[in-house]
């Protein structure tokens, strides 16, 4: 099993430099695989803007991979996203991964010029377009649906060849078999509950099966929103309240954390790698960078060598 940990994104009073340094160095000397983010542009949470805070990650790591799942890339210019996403692997010296994903119903299309009856093309065509600019090819020819780019210079390039790992996140099976196809990775949502996760992992399965992937170069992941506390009441409550300042009234967000003292997390996050989890994105949802540091110290000492 591999863990990895968020990355406190929240900054409603200031953003807490030394505090989240403190926390980055922490993670890397327990043995973290990686530091996670998230993206929100438009929402009720605070967060800093997912690519910009793993460039400050990138500052101070040397070892912890730096993710984000997910960027909602057909809400953004592919060329630009792809140069910003270029930045962050280079900074990291090749520790980036990428999630991605269409978006959805609730996304506010408009806001960003963005037809909401052609978005998911607009989204894969974007992909295409992103992978295209990291190729080795100095220069860069595309003739899609939507853009045109006619002998561009593109550089600098990632470090990672061909590209930073792109994963995928979903529920609907075209949603799963656009992820096997042009993805990396699985990562599950933390807003979806472990029975949908496992629903997702076999669906994905079946994809890398009928397109003659190897399963075992496509790692799955779940993000699992979590509270330790010694009394379970004011865990659940504390969880809540959490996913609450990030969702806002998000119907069904109560079914998804894990929550309570050690044993309960341990038997949440049990539940979660019998689904099908290689990788679990461990994300406690405290107030603060001291609240996550917290949970994450107990993570490490009382939940995780008892997964392992």
């Amino acid at each position: 099993m591999r863990f990895s940990i968020s990355i406190h994104q929240l900054d409603s009073t200031g953003f807490d430099a030394a505090g989240v340094r403190d926390y980055l160095a922490r993670a890397e000397q327990l043995g973290f695989e990686g530091g996670w983010v998230l993206e929100q542009t438009i929402g009720p949470a605070p967060l800093i803007a997912p690519l910009e805070m793993l460039a400050y990650a990138a500052a101070c790591t040397e070892r912890l991979r730096l993710g984000v799942a997910v960027v909602v890339s057909s809400l953004h210019d592919p060329l630009q996203l792809a140069s910003s996403i270029t930045a962050v692997d280079r900074l990291s010296h090749g520790r980036l991964d990428v999630g991605v994903a269409p978006g959805g119903g609730r996304r506010q299309f408009a806001a960003f010029g963005v037809n909401a009856d052609t978005f998911i093309s607009s989204f894969t065509e974007g992909l295409q377009l992103m992978k295209a600019a990291w190729s080795d090819e100095p220069r860069l020819t595309f003739d899609g649906r939507f853009r045109q780019v006619d002998d561009l210079p593109i550089t600098p390039k990632p470090v990672q060849r061909p590209h930073p790992p792109i994963w995928f996140g979903g529920q609907a099976p075209k949603a799963l078999a656009r992820a096997v196809r042009h993805g990396d990775a699985f990562m599950g949502a933390g807003s979806s509950t472990t029975e949908k996760f496992r629903e997702a992992v076999q669906g994905v399965r079946s994809e890398l099966a009928e397109q003659g992937k190897d399963a075992a170069q496509f790692p799955i992941g779940k993000r699992v929103y979590l509270m330790i506390d010694d009394d379970a009441a004011r865990a659940r409550e504390r969880v809540l309240e959490g996913l609450h300042r990030i969702y806002g009234g998000l119907p069904g967000v109560e079914d998804v954390p894990v929550s309570g003292p050690v044993d309960d997390v341990v038997g949440g996050l049990r539940a979660v790698i019998d689904a099908g989890a290689e990788t679990i994105l461990l994300n406690p949802v405290g107030r603060d960078v001291a609240e996550d540091r917290e949970q994450m110290e107990r993570l490490a000492a009382e939940v995780i060598p008892q997964l392992s």
